[in-house]
């Protein structure tokens, strides 16, 4: 089996209040990612997500457990141009032109053969003489997307990447992650948007109070929270999506067949459904929910 694109084990890391007490950001996460994965990475402010980040780009020492990124040390990965990071703000020179900004970080990295290539592939030509300060909130965050990919990296960890993009823009950053993970490249993205989330990734890791609490199919995180909605309208077609089962589909137009129902649509449970029942603080003594304790879709 090949090395894994990242490796986690037994990751913690406390932190010092100002009033002396220690407070853990991230307690014992083991995560491990497949090369060509794209992955989205969810949970509540304060979850302990950015610091989790963090340690995956060698920016916070981890208290306790290690961290690999492709097989090496998140330092030996940066250094090399192995991972990149696109953050939701900051890192831009406002007086800089987008071209400009672009040809600065690849001489850094010794790459200005890649410099046409990734402002063509994010889609900055149009803009590429305006100064960033210029520039709007999403032709800023593809800027900073056109800087990750320059070093040509394996991996890429994108915090709210399409944050101020239009619907144009977000479909085609998006339709350049699949195609880029299907080369290889693998994708960890945290995000607010829950149905870039569900559309996007078919793994779905979400993380509450410091710890990972759900880590599975995209589809299974959503078909075990909340029951299946039953919609139907003449004239008749059926649509069964992913995970309904043939048998339970035929039941169900079988007893509405007497209404003179023939058209039917079964719809899942909604990953926001899924995102609230398992980072909703718990109740004094009451345990968080898990995939194995609510039951798969039955």
């Amino acid at each position: 089996m090949s090395t894994p694109a990242i490796r986690a084990t037994g990751l913690h890391k406390t932190f010092k209040a100002t009033d002396g007490t220690t407070v853990t950001a991230v307690e014992n996460v083991d995560l491990t990612i497949q090369r060509g994965e794209i992955v989205a990475f969810l949970g509540p402010n304060g979850a302990g997500k950015t610091t989790t980040v963090d340690m995956l780009l060698g920016l916070t020492t981890p208290t306790s457990g290690e961290v690999e990124i492709m097989g090496m040390t998140p330092r030996q990965a940066v250094e090399s141009g192995r991972v990149s990071a696109v953050m939701q703000t900051g890192g831009l020179l406002q007086d800089f032109t987008v071209g400009e900004t672009v040809e600065a970080i690849a001489a850094l990295h010794g790459r200005l053969d890649r410099v046409e290539a990734v402002i063509e592939r994010t889609g900055l030509v149009a803009v590429r003489a305006r100064k960033v300060q210029a520039c709007s909130g999403g032709e800023q965050q593809r800027l900073r997307f056109a800087l990750a990919l320059i070093p040509d990296p394996d991996v890429i960890l994108l915090d709210e990447p399409t944050t101020g993009m239009d619907v144009a823009a977000r479909q085609q950053f998006w339709d350049t992650m699949r195609a880029d993970a299907a080369t290889g490249r693998t994708i960890l993205f945290a995000t607010h948007y829950l149905a870039e989330a569900d559309a996007n990734a078919l793994r779905t890791v979400l993380m509450a109070r410091g710890r990972i609490v759900e880590d599975g199919p995209t589809a299974d995180v959503r078909a075990a929270f909340g029951g299946r909605t039953v919609s139907f309208r003449p004239p008749a077609f059926a649509v069964r999506p992913d995970g309904i089962d043939e048998d339970w589909l035929a039941r169900v137009r079988t007893a509405l067949a007497p209404l003179g129902v023939e058209g039917i649509e079964v719809a899942s449970a909604s990953l926001e459904a899924a995102f609230l029942a398992l980072t909703t603080e718990p109740s004094d003594g009451e345990a968080l929910p898990t995939l194995e304790t609510t039951g798969a879709l039955r």
